[in-house]
């Protein structure tokens, strides 16, 4: 990048370095070299016109911002240049995302397991400490369920009911239900309950 910029009456501003995929449009860094080219009105110098995007709304959208840019790959490609080349690397894209599901399809019709041993073992463990977790507000939760109902509360609605009342939030947060109060007694009385 900096040899493009040698020889010329510029100097380089400042520097993003873009990890994100040419097919997202919400990237950060990108978003920072735009802003750094409007406040010091400066020409945006991307190293490969297909890392800058691969999707043509994108492209026109800034070409209309006024921002002035140019691919050191291809420096003297104009607006409709652009265009094209922006409308290639899309139609590329999506042929990319096409073979790949399905060649991801066959690979799986033929038994393949995806992911690797390591994605499978993460999940195993996610699972296992989700189970934990779900586990351990059951059972602090019983003692508080006991009471209700012994106070007179004879429906799991009521329950549910006198638990919102009380200001005690489900497991995730939300609103409590029957059939939560249910899952909740279920599993504090079998704690091997999925």
């Amino acid at each position: 990048m900096l040899g493009f910029l040698n020889g010329g009456k510029w100097t380089l501003q400042a520097e993003f370095v873009e990890i994100e995929s040419g097919r997202r449009n919400d990237r950060p860094q990108l978003a920072e070299a735009l802003a750094a080219c409007k406040r010091y009105r400066a020409k945006l110098v991307v190293a490969k016109l297909d890392r800058l995007s691969r999707n043509v709304a994108f492209i026109s959208r800034l070409m209309e911002s006024g921002i002035e840019f140019v691919a050191a790959d291809m420096p003297h490609a104009n607006r409709l240049t652009v265009h094209i080349l922006a409308a290639v690397a899309e139609h590329e894209r999506d042929a990319i995302s096409a073979r790949t599901k399905v060649a991801l399809a066959a690979a799986r019709a033929r038994g393949r397991v995806l992911g690797g041993p390591r994605i499978a073992a993460a999940r195993a463990l996610g699972s296992a400490a989700n189970r934990d977790a779900a586990d351990r507000f059951a059972a602090n939760l019983l003692p508080l369920i006991r009471q209700i109902q012994e106070s007179g509360a004879k429906s799991l609605r009521t329950v549910a009911a006198a638990l919102a009342a009380r200001g005690i939030p489900t497991a995730r947060g939300g609103s409590w239900t029957a059939a939560q109060v249910a899952n909740v007694l279920r599993r504090a009385a079998c704690p091997d309950y999925p």
